[in-house]
């Protein structure tokens, strides 16, 4: 299996921008599907997950602005992400679980500056 994520870039404070994350290969029974980030010189956080009957967790920093969605018949994740701050900044990672393995995209750069 491997994940595909894109749909990062630059953005001004206030902003949006929506990530994708697509899983390809053997990637049946996909479970829990999450959005990590790591900012510079910080640990990698979790900031939201999806389970496969659309239960939805939310880090306390992006609560209220970032919206997680799952396409179960395309293996995709979705980060809908409103009102970015400059602390939003870093690289986002997806990362999804099933009964056969836990597999992680490449990484996609979100900056938040204006």
């Amino acid at each position: 299996v491997q994940l595909q994520a894109s749909g990062g870039g630059l953005v001004q404070p206030g902003g949006s921008l929506r990530l994708s994350c697509a899983a390809t290969g053997s990637a049946f029974s996909i479970n829990t599907m999450r959005w990590y980030r790591q900012a510079p010189g910080k640990q990698r956080e979790l900031v939201s997950t999806i389970t496969r009957s659309d239960s939805t967790y939310y880090a306390d920093s992006v609560k209220g602005r970032f919206i997680i969605s799952r396409d179960n018949a395309k293996n995709t994740v979705y980060l809908q992400m409103n009102s970015l701050k400059p602390e939003d900044t870093a690289v986002y990672y997806c990362n999804m679980n099933s009964a056969f393995g836990d597999y992680w995209g490449q990484g996609t750069q979100v900056t938040v500056s204006s």
